[in-house]
């Protein structure tokens, strides 16, 4: 039973990966040798402040968020990832240097991760995922330049509007406090944009 959701979870990462390029059978066997499976419950934690993030995570299936803890205890969320998204403190895993920020488990959740070390492997014996993942790291940095301009230049209605558009698959499955924390904004006024879209698609 474990043995054959493992089977599955890999050809899920393989079909995600041929989505972006084809790949042979020899990459194929690569991507199952090198990526291992790992379920994390509901609360708990990927990675902790203060440790360095040695694994990058692709979500099968549930719910990571990637947050940092201000001096006042408030959380803000820098990044959600659902089914078939991607989850790694990026600076702290390629520079090997502490985490300034926490990722846990929203859900109960199923992972396949890859470490520094076998990512760099698999680079050199299938150079076709240096692209890939060149891919995937230019995508995440256009995202978080949308959001950085988004942050100084749109209104928190056009913000949430924003999330519903790219989290769409998360909308309701989030509490609202979370959606507040990812958006800087209070709970209260999430429960008032979804009450006024709410009223306006009615």
């Amino acid at each position: 039973m474990i043995e054959d959701q493992e089977i599955a979870s890999k050809a899920s990462l393989i079909a995600y990966f041929e989505n972006i390029i084809p790949l042979s059978q020899k990459e194929k066997a690569l991507v199952s040798e090198k990526f291992q499976s790992r379920f994390y419950q509901k609360k708990q934690y990927v990675l902790q402040e203060g440790d360095i993030s040695t694994h990058m995570y692709f979500v099968v299936h549930g719910c990571l968020r990637m947050y940092k803890v201000d001096n006042k205890g408030s959380i803000h969320i820098i990044h959600f990832a659902a089914e078939n998204w991607w989850m790694s403190n990026i600076g702290s895993f390629y520079s090997a240097t502490p985490s300034e920020m926490n990722i846990d488990a929203l859900e109960n959740t199923l992972v396949l991760h890859i470490s520094y070390n076998d990512l760099t492997t698999l680079y050199v014996q299938a150079p076709k995922f240096n692209l890939i993942f060149r891919v995937l790291i230019e995508n995440n940095y256009v995202s978080l330049q949308k959001r950085l301009l988004q942050n100084i230049s749109s209104t928190a209605e056009d913000r949430y509007n924003s999330f519903l558009e790219t989290y769409s698959h998360l909308a309701n499955r989030l509490p609202q406090n979370q959606i507040a924390a990812f958006l800087g904004i209070t709970p209260e006024f999430v429960s008032r944009l979804r009450s006024r879209l709410n009223k306006s698609n009615t």
